[in-house]
């Protein structure tokens, strides 16, 4: 820290608030080193680039950009190169990595200059800038394949085909072009699932390398930097694993935990990221549920956007379950009202190929989008409906070409969560009924 008033500030205040990261409890105490030497160590640049990009996050990312940090208006997405191309690398194993720093949207690639290039697209800049920070210079394998990573000046891309060279990760409904074969939905959802990366040699006609490698593994471990988590060694069923995580299987149900069982209503179903079929609370587990969406792309989209969200105050933990659908109860047997089936419901998004709602997935944030308002509903009457229903309104906006659609900023995403189940669709009158989602932009 910059003092040791500063430290004994932080480890008075987490003494008392235990700070949880990715759901495990951290704890803080002072070590017996009175300062950090790290001024010769290698990797320093990548290190002091990190810190700043802390910092910057904790200042509210205003800074200016000379010193690494995010600069306002920085682009979402990233331009790869890989050099040393000494195995094949494919479109998955590039979202494999790149999924670790937040959601991938667009990959497109394609070779220039005779280099192996990318396009990647996040959901959001700061996950861009986090990864270039990271990536930027590592090996995907041991000694070749080096990313050199950096901002693309545009700031969206434009994917009219799903295969192997492009792939846009919110629309399965591309043609494949080419006449390549369209790209299986369970497979397309499986390039996005923990624990899953294909086989360096796919891509090269099936044929491995020349050289044979001691238990087939290909190990990052060896480079000093951010790769260390990510090394894959070769499994036996000639995927890869990620280290540290099993290899997860793509289902379509997910298994919701930590969920506050002293609420009675079964846990809504996240409807914004895809269309719910079943929902069902664990018996003996009140804090548990499974729930079954449409199909395995929605469930991954639902479990990276939720899990570790805020819920009736609990923060909720979501992965996908071992079961590959929801069991009704059987005729006859009681239930309690733990199974609902929601497969026949009209409130489902996603059921066109194609729809719109598939471009406006955004992570959860205190700023909701309403919109199918009637031309009566006034901004007062907006605002009395969310205030009524117990949530703080921060701020309003209409849409200025638009008066059906509009933007409203709640006290936390947490209740922005919250409002978004009690009040997505409600019957606004004149036959309108509120659609809620979440915001990309704020007021």
């Amino acid at each position: 820290m910059a003092s040791e008033e500063a430290a004994i500030t932080m480890v008075n205040y987490y003494t008392t608030a235990t700070p949880h990261v990715r759901n495990q409890p951290v704890y803080i105490q002072y070590s017996n080193h009175r300062e950090l030497k790290t001024d010769n160590l290698p990797n320093q640049g990548r290190v002091q680039a990190a810190l700043q990009a802390v910092n910057a996050v904790a200042l509210g990312g205003s800074a200016s950009g000379g010193d690494g940090t995010l600069m306002p208006g920085q682009s979402p997405v990233l331009r790869i190169i890989v050099e040393n191309l000494f195995y094949p690398v494919s479109l998955e194993v590039l979202h494999q990595i790149f999924s670790k720093f937040g959601t991938v949207l667009k990959i497109i690639t394609f070779t220039k200059n005779n280099q192996f290039q990318a396009l990647l697209q996040y959901a959001d800049p700061m996950n861009a800038h986090h990864a270039k920070v990271t990536l930027d210079g590592q090996n995907i394998y041991n000694a070749c394949c080096t990313l050199r990573v950096e901002f693309s000046k545009l700031t969206s891309l434009n994917v009219k085909y799903n295969n192997d060279k492009s792939r846009d990760f919110t629309r399965l409904d591309l043609p494949s072009g080419d006449g390549q074969p369209t790209m299986d939905p369970a497979l397309t959802a499986a390039f996005g699932a923990p624990g899953i990366i294909s086989s360096p040699y796919a891509g090269a006609a099936g044929f491995g390398p020349a050289i044979g490698f001691p238990q087939a593994g290909l190990s990052m471990h060896t480079m000093t930097g951010a790769l260390g988590p990510l090394a894959m060694p070769g499994s036996v069923s000639g995927r890869m694993t990620l280290h540290g995580m099993a290899p997860i299987a793509v289902h379509a149900v997910l298994l919701v935990s930590n969920l506050n069982p002293d609420v009675s209503d079964p846990p809504p179903p996240p409807r914004v990221y895809g269309d719910v079929h079943r929902v069902k609370i664990l018996f003996n587990k009140k804090e548990n549920a499974l729930i079954q969406m449409a199909d395995a792309t929605q469930a991954q989209l639902a479990m990276s956007h939720l899990s570790g969200q805020r819920l009736h105050g609990k923060v909720i933990r979501v992965t996908i379950s071992k079961h590959q659908t929801v069991q009704l109860p059987r005729e006859g047997q009681e239930d309690q009202g733990l199974t609902k089936d929601f497969s026949g419901s009209p409130l489902h998004r996603f059921k066109k190929p194609g729809s719109k709602n598939f471009q406006n997935i955004f992570p959860p944030s205190a700023t909701l989008h309403l919109s199918n308002i009637p031309p009566s509903i006034t901004d007062d009457i907006l605002k009395e409906l969310f205030a009524g229903t117990g949530y703080t309104v921060k701020a309003f906006k209409f849409f200025q070409k638009d008066r059906k659609m509009a933007l409203i900023q709640l006290g936390s995403v947490e209740e922005a969560i919250q409002a978004l189940i009690d009040l997505h669709n409600h019957d606004l009158g004149e036959n309108h009924h509120l659609r809620v989602s979440f915001s990309k932009s704020t007021i």
